[in-house]
């Protein structure tokens, strides 16, 4: 059996928004990436953080990107983080393993993302077969993709579902998932 091929990848928006108490607040807040890194020189070693802004006061969190770490072995990065670029910034702030070694609650409520079609093999189709790339390990549920691409409700992906039409594997996404749909 021969399938159309069509492939998607997601990616964020926006850096993640994290959840903690603040202490500018007094209560549990979201708090955005500034798109900003502090860079802290002490002797031949340096310290680098993304830092972290209530939405509300504007009372900043430093969340660690390198601790007491010679220059030289991130040569490329440095001059980055002290331009405070962008693109590195959005890096770090999409980066679950940074937020985990972290200890930082990620707001995935909040988590803003575009889903482009990035390529299409067209065969004799009989079905079609949907690939969608989650670089970013973005944790959305697959039904709630599937009927943005599909362009339908999320109660008819879960009937084609339950008819055995679409065939998936898991709640979410992972890196990588290939649908069929029948």
């Amino acid at each position: 059996m021969s399938y159309c091929k069509k492939i998607y990848k997601i990616t964020p928006k926006t850096s993640y928004k994290i959840i903690r108490n603040c202490a500018g607040c007094g209560e549990k807040s979201d708090y955005i990436n500034t798109e900003r890194f502090r860079v802290n020189a002490n002797g031949n070693k340096i310290d680098v953080w993304l830092i972290y802004q209530c939405e509300k006061c504007k009372y900043t969190y430093n969340l660690t990107v390198y601790e007491r770490i010679n220059p030289k072995l991130i040569k490329e990065k440095y001059e980055k983080f002290l331009r405070n670029d962008m693109e590195l910034s959005l890096y770090y702030g999409t980066n679950r393993s940074f937020f985990k070694q972290n200890k930082a609650e990620i707001n995935m409520e909040s988590l803003e993302y575009e889903i482009e079609r990035v390529h299409v093999i067209e065969e004799k189709a009989i079905g079609t077969q949907i690939v969608i790339e989650n670089p970013y390990e973005l944790k959305l549920r697959t039904d709630k993709v599937l009927a943005e691409i599909l362009k339908v409700s999320r109660s008819q992906i879960k009937q084609l579902i339950e008819e055995g039409k679409i065939q998936r594997k898991g709640k979410y996404l992972e890196r990588k998932v290939s649908l069929k749909i029948l």
